[in-house]
């Protein structure tokens, strides 16, 4: 909630600069471009801060020229995503185990003084539907960098394929080329899914399996083929490799309930499926997103551990 003092403030800003609403406005539009494209909310929100200081680092008649202000700060912005992108590669390969993109709660669900949550600004969430889910922003790794952004500006946030081109320094046919390329890869890895409402029903029967111990129920909902993936960053406790295979998930996750008898599962939306938490003393330490396939199984499972990762579902 904004504080009387701050809109006052804000008001005094824009009388100051009568843009300065019109170039805030934006924000939400380059936060939710900026997260599908690096899958980092930490990462987006920097992208957004450098976007605005380049702008406000030209001079007044720099800015005067630019005909489309919207236009303008999503091709900034897009084009440090797509350097950031090109060095991330790099960067992941000092990462200690798995990385996985950084999830992200329901914006009724985010706790308050949190980002995102009550008590912040609401252009600071991220819209969250199919592009958001953890498995397609997993997906999206596995596109180059210019596949990436030309799908997500072309298939997502609609801009033509002419802008597209201007931000990525290519043809339009090339950058067409690139979407259709994406779109591919993206039809190839993506399986059936259940509604929200069943998948709902295949995590809560998991939850209720995992905290009985039942390895039986669990293997019931597991597929035979499941893989599940745990990401500590270095930070926190968590299998370096994925785990193959319904019985070492299963398995695995009995070790965890006996060893971890105290912590709570709690139930939560996770990049718009429904996931599951577990919380130890009023913090919230490990964030489960889950695909389900069409036959109701258990496909994938990722477990976000690393706590830089997990700072939206922290009580501020």
């Amino acid at each position: 909630m904004t504080t009387p003092w701050e809109q006052s403030q804000r008001q005094a800003d824009e009388q100051h600069d009568p843009g300065l609403g019109t170039i805030m406005s934006e924000r939400r539009q380059l936060l939710n471009l900026a997260y599908r494209l690096l899958g980092s909310l930490a990462d987006a929100e920097d992208v957004v801060q450098e976007t605005y200081t380049r702008w406000y680092a030209m001079s007044r008649a720099q800015q005067e020229a630019v005909e489309s202000l919207g236009a303008w700060l999503t091709t900034v912005a897009s084009r440090i995503c797509l350097n950031l992108l090109g060095s991330a590669r790099s960067r992941r390969e000092t990462y200690v185990g798995e990385w996985i993109p950084e999830p992200l709660p329901d914006p009724a669900e985010w706790i308050a003084g949190a980002a995102g949550g009550d008590g912040g600004d609401p252009a600071d969430r991220i819209t969250l539907d199919e592009s958001v889910t953890m498995a397609f922003l997993v997906v999206f790794e596995s596109l180059t960098p210019a596949e990436r952004v030309a799908f997500v500006l072309h298939d997502i946030f609609r801009y033509p394929f002419a802008e597209v081109a201007e931000i990525l320094g290519r043809s339009p046919a090339a950058c067409r080329q690139l979407a259709s390329s994406a779109r591919r890869r993206i039809a190839a890895r993506a399986e059936a899914s259940p509604d929200a409402a069943r998948q709902a029903s295949v995590v809560r029967r998991f939850k209720a399996a995992w905290e009985a111990q039942d390895i039986e129920a669990l293997l019931g909902l597991l597929d035979p083929g499941a893989t599940a993936i745990s990401d500590g960053g270095g930070r926190a406790v968590a299998h370096l490799l994925p785990i193959e295979g319904a019985e070492q998930i299963a398995h695995l996750y009995l070790t965890i309930a006996r060893f971890a008898p105290a912590r709570t599962i709690l139930e939560r939306t996770v990049n718009g499926l429904p996931g599951l938490v577990i919380e130890s003393e009023g913090r919230i330490e490990t964030v489960f997103a889950f695909e389900v396939a069409a036959d109701d199984r258990i496909t994938h499972i990722w477990a976000v551990r690393n706590p830089d990762k997990l700072q939206p579902w922290q009580p501020s």
